[in-house]
């Protein structure tokens, strides 16, 4: 029996998401994300300026005058939701933790994959992978999908983004469309997100919190890392090492950045004390003038 309070959660994102879907992404999701090929429609009578190689020398010697065939983008992809649980997914310091804005969005890239007619799957994982659930098609598994994300309860709290994505590569033999869903603040997954990022188009979804990139001054604080459970104290009043801990942080990031432009990997930075809606709105027309 899944709880009511569950239900309810479940339900409220379904409406807000499914709601954003319909009215801002529509359309923009079906003209970033193309199908892998094309196939075959129909066959139609050649009218002038139609492609001379498209004539289907057979139908026109059998009618006794030129038909065409008519080929349509193959559109069925499959979406793969990869997303980290690890423990400092708890962490936000506004209305929202990471891990709900991290369900939110996966319901948003959900309902845009199957108002498209694609698959969606998903990839929960932490120091290893704790959960998968094979692509499939159709609201009720969203809906499925939505719930995993929202209240999975992983083993494990530490993070290993390279494992996640050997284990991509071992589920999937098509390319798919990845939405990496993380805060990144993990070590080593260079090598793998390289090589994934061959196969796959893969899309990083950073999601961050302003008080993990700058200290509040409020005197003495103290500090777990909820992934290794150490805990330290530290004074906030200290100028120097407030703006040690900016510097450092900013660094990072402009080091994760310029990571991802160096393979040609797309990235979406989420905050926690902002709307995620523009930045989405910004991706997806980004995407569109690229193509």
């Amino acid at each position: 029996m899944i709880p009511k309070e569950l239900l309810k959660k479940v339900r409220q994102i379904h409406i807000r998401t499914s709601r954003m879907v319909n009215d801002i992404l529509a359309g923009q999701y079906q003209s970033v994300f193309k199908g892998q090929g094309i196939e075959f429609e129909e066959v139609r009578e050649y009218q002038a300026g139609d492609e001379i190689r498209a004539i289907d020398w057979n139908v026109t010697a059998r009618m006794g005058k030129p038909f065409i065939k008519k080929f349509v983008e193959e559109r069925e992809l499959t979406v793969m939701l990869v997303v980290d649980a690890s423990s400092s997914g708890e962490f936000g310091s506004f209305d929202k933790l990471k891990k709900e804005i991290a369900a939110e969005l996966c319901a948003m890239l959900a309902f845009s994959a199957i108002k498209n007619n694609d698959k969606v799957g998903l990839i929960i994982f932490t120091d290893r992978v704790e959960k998968f659930v094979p692509p499939k098609k159709g609201k009720r598994h969203v809906l499925r999908v939505i719930r995993e994300v929202l209240f999975f309860k992983p083993q494990h709290k530490g993070t290993d983004i390279a494992c996640a994505l050997q284990f991509l590569s071992t589920v999937t033999r098509r390319r798919t469309i990845t939405f990496l869903v993380s805060d990144f603040l993990a070590r080593d997954y260079g090598r793998a997100l390289r090589i994934a990022n061959k196969r796959h188009d893969i899309i990083a979804i950073v999601i961050a919190d302003p008080r993990e990139v700058e200290f509040p001054d409020v005197g003495f604080i103290e500090l777990e890392d909820f992934e290794t459970g150490e805990v330290r104290l530290v004074d906030s009043n200290d100028l120097n090492l407030r703006k040690a801990f900016k510097v450092l942080n900013a660094r990072d990031i402009q080091e994760r950045n310029r990571f991802f432009r160096s393979i040609n990997m797309d990235a979406v930075d989420i905050r926690t004390d902002r709307s995620y809606i523009e930045p989405l709105i910004r991706f997806f027309r980004m995407r569109e003038k690229r193509r």
